[in-house]
C-alpha cells in the first residue's frame, strides 16, 4: 500500500532543495544550487524506484507463475 509518509518526504526533499538552490543563487554559487537541485532529483528518483520494486514483487508474488525451474 501506499504510504503517506513517503509523499511527505518527496515533498520534503522538494521544499529542502528548494529553499537551499534559491538561497545558493542569492550568493551567486549558481553551480554548487544546480548541483544540489540534480542531487535532490537523484534521491527522489532512489525513492520511486525502490516503489516500483517493490510494486513488481507484489505483482509477481500475486500471480506467482509457475514456470518450469529451467526457465528460471
Amino acid at each position: 500500500m501506499l504510504d503517506i509518509g513517503i509523499i511527505f518526504k518527496i515533498a520534503a526533499i522538494g521544499i529542502l532543495t528548494a529553499i537551499i538552490s534559491i538561497l545558493l543563487k542569492k550568493s551567486d554559487k549558481d553551480d554548487i544550487a544546480t548541483l544540489v537541485t540534480i542531487a535532490g532529483l537523484i534521491l527522489v528518483l532512489f525513492i520511486v524506484i525502490d516503489m516500483i520494486v517493490q510494486l513488481f514483487n507484489m505483482i509477481k508474488d500475486l500471480f506467482e507463475l509457475g514456470l518450469p525451474l529451467w526457465i528460471c
